[in-house]
């Protein structure tokens, strides 16, 4: 299924699947790097609607090794050199992003590594903001929270930053998160403030990289929302969640179910119990199934299961889980 959305997005974007490596001339120019982007694009699409799949993590690693092959048998000016370095970084740490969604950690630590060396090569203020972003998600999602702070205040660093207050947002929205996981709740709550601020001073009409498209207000207040569950503020948590379902883009699917399921939980968090397990049916079955959301549903339905083991509504909920995800 995966294979043919992505088959489906490249085709929309008039984007022929046989990487650039099947070309035969000499010197790369700009078509081979448009090309190329317009691959990335249909890549984004596919990775928007089913997350990271492996399938769609290995389609990103073979493009990046083919813009590194194109590199070291092709000829090219300085500029479409560059270029290239950016489009190979770019799909590496879509690589890298895939395996943390489907948390391939091990994996994503390879792409990492690939992925700040292309960056360097590249010398894209962007890309670099992008690799130290997702560098703080997985350290992170690795219990390092030392390191998931450090590469947040990396990217913040980046002169990208300077030059656009929206990439200044993602960059405090991601530093609050990480101040939340080390129980920091000033910090937190100045940090997203900043980045809220950060936001509405941002020109929503500028030309952005494709995979910045994905940050406005519904992200913002989605990173709020964990930030705030991290720290057990439970009504905050419940609304930045409520706000983000209200902004969310439509074709989103998989980060509406995120939202669903961490609202359940923070919901529960007030024992809200019949509002909880309402908010969580609402989840399609197939998105249950997602690495991430299917983590999340686990501990909500142990958290039912502690809060109230004989409450009937409860026990519907188990039944109907097991049924879901089996």
């Amino acid at each position: 299924m995966y294979r043919r959305t992505f088959l489906a997005a490249a085709t929309a974007a008039g984007v022929s699947t046989a990487t650039p490596a099947g070309h035969r001339r000499h010197r790369l120019n700009s078509n081979d790097v448009e090309v190329l982007k317009a691959e990335l694009v249909a890549w984004t699409t596919a990775e928007s609607m089913h997350g990271g799949t492996p399938e769609l993590e290995e389609r990103a690693r073979e493009i990046t090794d083919n813009v590194i092959s194109l590199q070291q048998t092709h000829t090219s000016s300085a500029r479409i050199r560059s270029e290239l370095y950016t489009v190979a970084a770019a799909f590496s740490n879509s690589a890298m992003w895939a395996a943390i969604d489907g948390e391939r950690f091990e994996s994503a630590e390879y792409h990492l590594d690939r992925t700040i060396r292309l960056a360097g090569l590249s010398g894209d203020p962007a890309t670099e903001f992008r690799v130290w972003s997702h560098a703080s998600v997985l350290f992170r999602n690795l219990n390092r929270p030392m390191d998931a702070l450090a590469a947040a205040e990396k990217a913040r660093t980046c002169s990208i930053t300077r030059r656009d207050p929206l990439f200044a947002s993602l960059a405090m929205s991601r530093i609050a998160l990480n101040h939340a996981e080390l129980g920091d709740d000033r910090s937190t709550m100045r940090y997203l403030d900043l980045a809220q601020k950060a936001l509405d001073r941002s020109d929503p009409n500028k030309h952005r990289p494709t995979w910045m498209h994905y940050y406005d207000q519904a992200e913002h207040d989605h990173l709020a929302m964990v930030s705030s569950m991290r720290l057990a503020r439970w009504p905050e948590a419940e609304k930045h969640a409520h706000r983000s379902l209200a902004y969310v883009r439509p074709a989103l699917q998989r980060n509406k179910a995120l939202l669903r399921a961490n609202l359940a939980i923070a919901q529960l968090g007030q024992h809200d119990l019949e509002q909880a397990v309402a908010t969580a049916h609402r989840i399609p079955e197939g998105l249950m199934r997602h690495t991430r959301v299917r983590g999340l549903m686990n501990r909500f339905t142990e958290q039912v299961t502690t809060l109230a083991p004989r409450n009937p509504e409860a026990r519907d909920w188990q039944a109907y889980y097991r049924t879901a995800v089996a």
